[in-house]
């Protein structure tokens, strides 16, 4: 007696990203009440400044208390607003994305869509530029949540653009080409690319070289570009973010049909650590897109209060210049902090510069180079060794044995006692391997395991 899309089975919560979480939930890791928990490394939360931001608020109790100038605007703000935002804060956002790529870009206001998340964000966008059954092709490895936010509700398809570990994941001219012959082969008409850039899960910058091919091939072709910017903020080692907004200026394409083409998704979520302030925006130089999008964005507003309330923090410009550096410094030491321990117990990662996840290389801990050996490795992780982390085909990865490991959701003592697990599960596996007998479980074992040439700092 439901809908269909009641009754069917496509939102994408059997994937292991998932069914990781459930697992989780059902017993999380606390280091005094549960020390033989769950430790949740599949959420890329970014925790590592809330001191920063709880101290500004001390420090400017009218904008928690929602007063200005002492007196109370919970009236004002309690009232109906209409969806097209609060000017003041939208004009703070865009201030705010400038700083972010160094002024290089200007953002205008009157583009910007605000959206109760970038889930809402991107699926807006399919809503404004797709139709069911028409697609966009996508670089994998991918962020799984993609084959909700982008296909459940709208109907749309996902192609997959093929990059491997054989040049670092970059989107080459012909995986492009590739991805749109496999779309025709379907019968499938390609609407547009999404890109995430800084990438999620690999934690990696688009070079110049990808967002130019990036570029051509959305002119050649005459499709859009989304290019989701949440991690923007980041970046804490070179290569620098270049904006698809930047690549574009740089070629003077402001006058070329590609410019209205070109859509920016963002959010506070992970540059300020707010997810669940349910802050997300779409930036697009298509008008009907803006118009559109914003009658859209009724269906999941951002309150007036949380407005009201970051428009405040924002318009403190030294504030944010100085908690984006101090943020990227502990996100850089974190991911340190997590290769070295990853590397001390003979596992590699990706090499990155940005993000909140390490894409971690595990292929000499399968049985064999397959996904069943993947997943059959996934389990002993999560369920014998207690942490919940991403396999690669939650993210569509093409190569089995690569995991995303997640480092700024949890304290540094909470990801030692990580690294004590990890080096117990490989020195579990390899003697499993050598002998065909397995050592026994984490639990019934104490590992005490030094990262190696690493001076550890408090957490503040």
């Amino acid at each position: 007696m439901l809908s269909r899309k009641a009754s069917c089975d496509s939102h994408g919560q059997d994937s292991s990203y998932f069914l990781g979480w459930q697992e989780y939930e059902k017993n999380p890791y606390d280091q005094v009440k549960n020390p033989n928990g769950i430790i949740q490394m599949g959420l890329a939360e970014n925790q590592l400044s809330f001191d920063r931001i709880e101290s500004w608020l001390a420090s400017n109790p009218d904008a928690l208390e929602l007063k200005r100038n002492r007196e109370s605007v919970f009236r004002e703000l309690a009232l109906f607003q209409d969806y097209n935002g609060f000017p003041a804060f939208k004009n703070e956002m865009v201030e705010f994305m400038a700083n972010m790529r160094g002024n290089k870009v200007k953002f205008d206001p009157s583009k910007l869509v605000l959206t109760a998340g970038s889930t809402s964000a991107n699926e807006t966008l399919m809503f404004c530029l797709a139709d069911p059954g028409e697609a966009f092709l996508l670089p994998i490895p991918y962020y799984p949540g993609f084959d909700r936010d982008l296909k459940w509700r709208t109907g749309v398809e996902i192609v997959p653009i093929k990059c491997t570990s054989e040049n670092g994941y970059k989107i080459t001219e012909s995986a492009l080409q590739e991805a749109y012959q496999q779309a025709q082969k379907f019968n499938l008409k390609v609407k547009g690319v999404l890109v995430t850039n800084p990438s999620n899960p690999l934690g990696t910058t688009m070079t110049r070289l990808e967002l130019n091919h990036l570029i051509d091939f959305a002119m050649e072709k005459e499709i859009h570009i989304i290019s989701d910017e949440i991690y923007s903020g980041t970046v804490f080692n070179s290569p620098s973010f270049i904006s698809i907004a930047e690549a574009l200026t740089e070629r003077n394409l402001e006058d070329d049909e590609v410019w209205n083409r070109c859509h920016i998704v963002y959010s506070l979520s992970k540059d300020l650590g707010l997810p669940g302030f349910r802050v997300g925006m779409i930036y697009s130089n298509n008008q009907t897109v803006v118009s559109a999008a914003t009658k859209m964005s009724s269906f999941g507003l951002v309150s007036s209060q949380t407005q009201y309330t970051l428009s405040q923090m924002l318009k403190d410009k030294k504030f944010t210049a100085n908690y984006m550096k101090e943020n990227q410094r502990r996100l850089k030491r974190r991911k340190e902090m997590l290769v070295c321990g990853l590397k001390g117990a003979g596992i590699r990662c990706l090499e990155s510069n940005a993000g909140l996840f390490c894409w971690v290389d595990m292929r000499h801990l399968l049985r064999s180079n397959t996904f069943e050996a993947e997943k059959e490795l996934w389990k002993k992780v999560v369920c014998e060794f207690g942490l919940n982390i991403s396999p690669g085909s939650s993210c569509h990865c093409s190569e089995p044995g690569w995991f995303r490991m997640c480092f700024a959701n949890m304290s540094e003592e909470t990801l030692m006692v990580a690294m004590q697990r990890v080096k117990a599960l490989v020195d579990s596996t390899i003697v499993h391997q050598q002998t065909g007998l397995s050592k026994s479980r984490w639990l019934k074992s104490k590992w005490v395991f030094q990262l190696a040439s690493y001076e550890r700092e408090p957490d503040r």
